[in-house]
């Protein structure tokens, strides 16, 4: 099923990634390490991405 808009929560060295299809349900979960978040966004389709971070994550 095609994403609609993806949500990532950065950190510092583990990011959590969260997609919805375009009925609001969820067909992705996903943990990627700091080395796996380009690679991993490089490879989508285009969506809308939020993004929401912790205090530390400019770190």
């Amino acid at each position: 099923m095609k994403l609609m808009s993806v949500g990532i929560d950065l950190a510092k060295n583990v990011f959590q990634v969260h997609g919805v299809n375009a009925h609001g349900k969820t067909v992705m979960r996903k943990q990627l390490k700091r080395h796996q978040v380009a690679a991993f966004f490089a490879n989508m389709p285009p969506c809308l991405i939020g993004m929401e971070a912790c205090g530390s994550a400019h770190h």
